[in-house]
This record gives structure tokens, C-alpha cells and sequence, in this order.
């Protein structure tokens, strides 16, 4: 392949999409030393049986404009400590290492799963639904097919 058909080719990417229910928690904002601020949040994904239900904990950049404005929407209902449970979408998760730094594990390894939470489908607080806006469908089709 000659270099001018390689910049001319589109770019491909491999998706790695997360799908589920959680209780969003931790809404922050974080400001790097280095590099711009930006929102964040823990999502505690449930998985497994309803009568013995189990949580897998992803710590997540909010990326895209609406999912930004409704975890904004909902920062104050997750710091008054109220049951918000979303449908998210959550995509590009990695593990990274950290050492506990206080508590009973001080000094000890420990593991955070990251990734970017890309879509809110429906959230609720405390059992009460919350409008919020759905993408057009152009923008739910992957970026590779097979």
C-alpha cells in the first residue's frame, strides 16, 4: 500500500462496550495537574441474581454533552445520598493499579476498573423516573462492522 493511500484510508476502531444498571455515585469534578478538567463518576454495576445481586465498581470520565448534562443534573441527588440508578453505557475500560493509601488495606495493592461512560438510557431517584434525552439513531451504530 503507497503512503498516499494510507492517509487517505478511513481510521477503524475496535469498541469495547459495558452495558448495564447501576447506582451512580462519586460525581466529582477533576482537575489534573497537567490538562483540562473534567467530570467524573463511579457507576456500581449490578450483575448476577436479583435475590443475591453483586456489584462490579467502574470509575469513569463522563464523555459526551449528554451524558454530561444529566450527570450534572443529577450531582446533587447522588451528594444528598439518594438512590440514583441509571442504564449506562460505559466503553474502553482498563484495569489500573493503585496502594491503598488509609484504612484497614493501607499500603496494600488494589485494582479500579476505568472507562468512559458514553450513554445514560433512563435513570431513576429513588425509584422515581428522570426524563432525560435519547440520541438520534445515526449515532448508536458501531464504528466497525463485522
Amino acid at each position: 500500500m503507497s503512503e498516499s493511500s494510507q492517509a487517505s484510508s478511513p481510521s477503524s476502531f475496535f469498541n469495547l462496550h459495558v452495558e448495564g444498571v447501576g447506582y451512580l455515585n462519586r460525581v466529582r469534578t477533576v482537575k489534573p495537574k497537567k490538562g483540562q478538567e473534567f467530570l467524573a463518576c463511579t457507576v456500581a454495576a449490578l450483575r448476577g441474581s436479583d435475590s443475591d445481586v453483586s456489584y462490579t465498581k467502574f470509575d469513569c470520565r463522563v464523555s459526551g454533552a449528554d451524558a454530561q448534562a444529566i450527570v450534572k443534573r443529577l450531582e446533587n441527588d447522588v451528594a444528598a445520598d439518594k438512590a440514583v440508578i441509571i442504564g449506562f453505557r460505559i466503553a474502553d475500560i482498563y484495569p489500573e493499579m493503585f496502594t491503598f493509601e488509609k484504612g484497614d488495606r493501607k499500603g496494600q495493592p488494589g485494582v479500579s476498573i476505568k472507562g468512559r461512560l458514553l450513554r445514560i438510557k433512563f435513570a431513576k431517584v429513588n425509584g422515581e423516573p428522570i426524563d432525560v434525552p435519547q440520541p438520534a439513531r445515526a449515532e448508536e451504530r458501531e464504528s466497525v462492522p463485522f
